[in-house]
């Protein structure tokens, strides 16, 4: 059984829940800094990641699975709701229908992996590009059942390399996030920032959330099952997001390093 999404929703109007949107945010804005004109799908609970680009994408909706219920999003008095409930492996949208994912939330409680990635996989476009966020393995936050991170099952970076490729996803791109400790004292606005400053520098492996993106390739070839081993910036992902212009590309200032 999922975390329940009123649980979720309430950790993310916390400050550890502010510290980790404010983490992974400043990843995924440098990953795709233009969505102008995309069709964008956050999978899990992603919608607190989900805001930057409701402005400028084309289409913006939260799917929430039945079994974690779901919560009302955007919440601002006046605006419509673009939050969706459903089956977990059965996502009432058509093929190909998105240019980006981003999964939170997602992985760690799902019942079966392989089936959740091929649906994803279904319903985005060709050469669209998933994101996933998830507790890392070697972090201490999947230690801390007091956060939805410390729930379900954290992943490594192999895992997630299998689970990808076995889905038939190409991962091309990787980093860590939230280093400060999962106690809100050390959550503050302040003190995380220089946690994730000096984490990112001296102890890169030990992030408490890990990211990877991953593209979707139709064609008779199959992924490999091993990624090639990347010295790039963290998530600076070589070729360009698959609808965006070129020059939306850039580069992040954490550095990618294996586990």
């Amino acid at each position: 059984m999922r975390t329940e999404a009123i649980e979720i929703d309430r950790f993310y109007r916390s400050p550890r829940g502010e510290a980790a949107r404010t983490m992974v945010h400043r990843r995924l804005q440098a990953l795709w800094p233009e969505v102008k004109g995309l069709d964008m799908l956050g999978y899990g609970f992603a919608a607190p990641y989900l805001e930057p680009f409701r402005e400028h994408a084309r289409r913006a909706v939260a799917f929430m699975p039945s079994t974690q219920g779901a919560v009302a999003w955007p919440d601002r008095h006046g605006e419509r709701c673009a939050s969706a409930l459903g089956e977990e492996t059965r996502l009432p949208f058509a093929e190909a229908m998105f240019d980006r994912i981003v999964a939170v939330h997602a992985l760690e409680e799902a019942d079966d992996l392989q089936r959740l990635l091929r649906e994803l996989w279904r319903v985005l476009a060709p050469e669209g590009r998933l994101v996933i966020v998830a507790a890392h393995r070697a972090g201490a936050w999947a230690r801390v059942d007091s956060t939805p991170f410390g729930h379900g099952r954290p992943f490594s970076r192999g895992q997630l390399t299998r689970l990808l490729t076995g889905a038939l996803f190409e991962p091309v791109a990787w980093a860590r996030a939230l280093y400060a400790p999962p106690w809100t004292m050390f959550c503050g606005p302040r003190l995380s920032g220089l946690f994730e400053s000096a984490g990112e520098r001296f102890w890169p492996g030990f992030g408490g959330l890990i990211l990877v993106e991953a593209v979707k390739h139709v064609g008779a070839i199959r992924p490999s099952a091993a990624a090639v081993p990347v010295r790039r910036k963290a998530l600076d992902a070589a070729p360009g997001a698959a609808l965006s212009p070129p020059e939306a590309s850039r580069t992040l200032t954490a550095k990618d390093e294996s586990q």
